[in-house]
């Protein structure tokens, strides 16, 4: 086997396994297959982490990572696959960062492991043994990779962005609140 086709053997393996992984969550959030809550319960849980609203946030995020991970197992519009499902695992992180990094702890690990494979996958193309080969590039040429990937960051940081301003008003709130109890128990100790 020559290094090139072992290229493209490598190539699609990592797109079946990574967009194996990111189909079956996104599945989770969309439909609730594998143990998922679908998306009214998916829904509850990003309102609860801050991504509001929670239903179309679900959607979005069930979308980059079930589409993103189908159309990368396919190696199909591999720049604007790789660039969605990098978005959806980039706001995946945000939620774990404050647990570190390790996946036992609750951390990002998982998140930016599957962010980075995609990321790799939107530049290095999908090899060979692909669905955008076959049909000579069309969705996958050169240009579209820092398209798709500033595209995608640029939404990325305003979804993650609204989402820690109002986790940092809600947060204000609460210690505002605490400290109007403190005073009207210092009224009362008097």
């Amino acid at each position: 086997m020559s290094a090139y086709d072992r290229r493209d053997l490598g190539l699609l393996l990592l797109r079946l396994g990574a967009g194996g992984v990111l189909f079956a969550h996104g599945t989770q959030k969309l439909f609730g297959w594998f143990g998922g809550h679908g998306i009214e319960g998916t829904g509850q849980f990003m309102e609860s982490i801050g991504y509001q609203p929670g239903k179309a946030s679900a959607t979005a995020s069930g979308l980059a990572e079930a589409g993103g991970g189908t159309l990368l197992a396919l190696g199909l519009a591999t720049p604007a696959a790789g660039a969605a499902a990098a978005g959806g695992m980039a706001g995946a992180a945000a939620v774990h960062a404050p647990n570190g990094f390790f996946d036992q702890e609750g951390g990002y690990e998982h998140a930016a492991t599957l962010g980075l494979a995609a990321t790799c996958l939107a530049i290095a193309g999908p090899g060979r043994l692909s669905l955008d080969h076959a049909l000579g590039h069309v969705v996958d040429r050169g240009w579209m990779v820092p398209t798709a990937l500033a595209a995608t960051a640029a939404v990325t940081a305003v979804v993650i962005g609204a989402r820690n301003k109002r986790l940092d008003e809600a947060r204000t709130e609460r210690e505002e609140q605490a400290g109007v109890f403190e005073d009207q128990e210092a009224l009362f100790e008097e």
